[in-house]
């Protein structure tokens, strides 16, 4: 158990710790700050520590412009830059950085890592990516379908390919917040049988094998690569099995009309994408990019506060 006393930090690493009511709050909030980056000084005089034991682009960049656009300073660790490179415990990694910051965001592969760190630390702990879930992204996504269709509440939103970390963190924030998440796998690659929407949840879970199914009446089509970090001893077999899940144009066909694509990125167009859908008109892919900073910003607010 952590050595501090007093109240406890509120973290954010599945998502699910979100009422729906905070979740659609959150998402109001990251309108306003896209609408006006520097209204807020939330972080001022605070320091946030962003630990990265896997590469990143988008999270690295959103988290750090996001950081700074709310006063704060983003502290930057990669695994060699701490004593866990050579034994330290997490446990003693999070009494040590909670006395210096006010929150820590972690990007990891094994989701012990993130539960060991947040049962130590004393400052909000956040979910940056780990091997179950990617809670961020999908806070992106929701805000991305909310300026593209208006509400969330009844919307329709397939997603084709692997049944990976994403699909499970937008199935899950996305059937909070209202959305239908048609999730459609191959065998192999689905999500479990027994994912079901979290309490409170006015949306909905389905799984599917055939991708047509899970798009029709879809105003969104989502995918994601389907080579990931640590899948590259199977990348012949995950392409073999995964190549009939791509997001074209004759797909976006059998959507709804006016249906446009989701891509987390990185993309590797040819494969999970097309690049006429990535680079073209039927997409909000760069918009989904820009958003992970509003909507980063927004969970940064609920979780320091200005206290």
């Amino acid at each position: 158990m952590p050595t501090y006393t007093g109240a406890l930090p509120r973290h954010f690493l599945t998502g699910a710790e979100l009422s729906r009511a905070e979740l659609e709050r959150l998402i109001d909030r990251a309108l306003e700050l896209k609408a006006a980056p520097y209204s807020s000084g939330s972080l001022e005089r605070r320091t946030v520590a962003l630990i990265f034991e896997r590469p990143s682009t988008r999270t690295r960049v959103s988290f750090e412009a996001g950081i700074v656009e709310l006063g704060g300073h983003p502290m930057v660790l990669r695994s060699e830059d701490l004593q866990l490179s050579r034994g330290e415990s997490i446990r003693d990694t999070a009494l040590v950085l909670s006395r210096h910051v006010a929150a820590i965001g972690l990007r990891t592969g094994p989701d012990e890592n993130l539960e060991e760190l947040a049962r130590h630390s004393s400052v909000p702990v956040f979910n940056m990516l780990s091997a179950r879930h990617h809670p961020c992204q999908a806070l992106a996504d929701l805000l991305t379908l909310r300026q593209a269709c208006g509400e969330l509440e009844g919307v329709r939103v397939a997603y084709v390919g692997d049944g990976n970390n994403v699909a499970r963190s937008l199935a899950l924030l996305g059937s909070l917040a209202g959305l239908h998440v048609a999730v459609a796998s191959p065998a192999g690659y689905t999500l479990e049988d027994d994912l079901a929407p979290p309490p409170g949840a006015s949306g909905a879970i389905s799984l599917h094998t055939d991708p047509r199914e899970a798009v029709a009446g879809a105003a969104a089509v989502y995918t994601d690569v389907w080579v990931s970090m640590g899948d590259e001893a199977t990348a012949r077999e995950r392409r073999r099995d995964l190549a009939s899940y791509r997001v074209d144009d004759a797909l976006l066909d059998a959507a709804a009309p006016g249906a446009f694509a989701l891509h987390d990125l990185p993309a590797h167009p040819g494969e999970e994408i097309t690049a006429e859908v990535l680079y073209g008109e039927r997409q909000r892919i760069w918009d989904q990019a820009e958003n992970r900073r509003h909507a980063q910003k927004a969970l940064l607010e609920l979780l320091v506060g200005s206290g």
